[in-house]
């Protein structure tokens, strides 16, 4: 029985969580710029907002691809926009190149701060793993990225424990300090509009659901299971507000203060699992889209497809990864974000519950 609920109601949500945490929050980089930029108290106004979008959209869409039995993007988005849902396909591979980008950027950051070791090293260790896992397949993926959730709960939790140990007095003050609190709801509306793309990446989950209650209760799960550690990540270093917002990576920053060589090493080696799934997740969507293709013309995907897409996206990425996180996330998340925000949330929220109803109807 527990398992069951887990699968139906939790699994949803982790997987979200998984997708999300590299893109999202890992490096800390995220929490700065769409956060903390607008200081700590209207950043966690702008967190609240993101959640609460976050669980709205993902409670229609999963409802919308049971109800359609659509579990892939492109099923999805033809059932959404008709013959515009190209327009989704189109910005979620520029989306991938760059999330592909942030993630070869930060492996690098990371075995060259941590373990001294060519930035290059990093990029291929991830470009193995995520090729490794997309050849296992659906089943094998939902494991990793549900088990590894459990390891990078436990690992934000010390982490947000240990900052408040030693600089609760920082945090407490960040909060009462009465920093600016403007342009919060855009901060929120951005974040939300970038890391939703990963409903659409989740949604082979959904064919575990078997009713709309289960549907809508693992949408609205899913916000609060993927953003509380991030929440803690930033409760962390909302006391090292306002000298954070200029590192490329303010988890290095914060991990430093700390001062355990070990915690270090094992935050890191967490954050780097988190970049296998996040790139892992993402592709492994294009890959369920280019199958089901194959399927309709009767012809199975080729098994060596799976990880040769792994090898296209992050080799690919590798070319704009020299930018940099700052310049990446800035620029690239911020762009992108509008486009998500008219040719998915607006539209999935707008009729996504009308084409529901009208389904129902039909089915009597």
């Amino acid at each position: 029985m527990r398992s069951r609920f887990f699968r139906t109601y939790l699994l949803p949500g982790f997987l979200f969580q998984s997708v999300v945490v590299a893109g999202g929050y890992g490096t800390g980089r995220e929490m700065v710029e769409f956060f903390l930029s607008h200081g700590p108290v209207g950043g966690l106004l702008a967190l609240t907002l993101s959640t609460v979008i976050w669980s709205a959209v993902a409670a229609v869409s999963f409802e919308l691809a049971r109800t359609f039995r659509a579990f892939d993007y492109r099923s999805f988005f033809r059932k959404l926009l008709g013959p515009a849902w190209v327009s989704f396909e189109l910005a979620y591979i520029l989306l991938v190149l760059l999330v592909a980008a942030v993630i070869a950027a930060a492996a690098g950051v990371i075995v060259e701060e941590t373990f001294g070791l060519p930035r290059l090293v990093g990029v291929l260790g991830v470009v193995v793993s995520v090729g490794y896992l997309l050849f296992r397949g659906s089943d094998t993926i939902e494991k990793a990225l549900a088990v590894w959730s459990f390891v990078l709960y436990a690992v934000f939790l010390v982490l947000f424990v240990w900052s408040f140990r030693q600089f609760g007095g920082q945090i407490v003050a960040a909060f009462t300090a009465g920093y600016d609190r403007d342009g919060w709801i855009v901060g929120g509306l951005s974040y939300a509009g970038y890391n939703l793309t990963v409903v659409p990446v989740i949604l082979f989950v959904v064919r575990h659901l078997e009713s709309r209650k289960q549907a809508v209760g693992a949408g609205l799960l899913a916000g609060p299971i993927a953003i509380l550690p991030g929440l803690l990540f930033f409760l962390a270093l909302a006391g090292q507000y306002p000298e954070v917002l200029d590192r490329a990576v303010p988890a290095n920053m914060l991990l430093e203060l700390l001062g355990s060589r070990a915690f270090q090493i094992v935050y890191q080696v967490v954050l780097f699992g988190t970049l296998i799934e996040t790139g892992t997740g993402m592709i492994h969507a294009v890959n369920q889209r280019i199958a089901v293709t194959f399927e309709e013309r009767g012809v199975p995907l080729p098994p060596i497809a799976r990880p040769l897409s792994a090898v296209v996206f992050l080799g690919g990425a590798a070319a704009l990864a020299p930018l940099g996180l700052i310049e990446l996330i800035a620029r690239g998340y911020g762009t992108l974000t509008w486009v998500f925000l008219a040719v998915f949330v607006v539209p999935v929220l707008a009729w996504g519950p009308w084409m529901i109803r009208g389904a129902r109807r039909e089915g009597g």
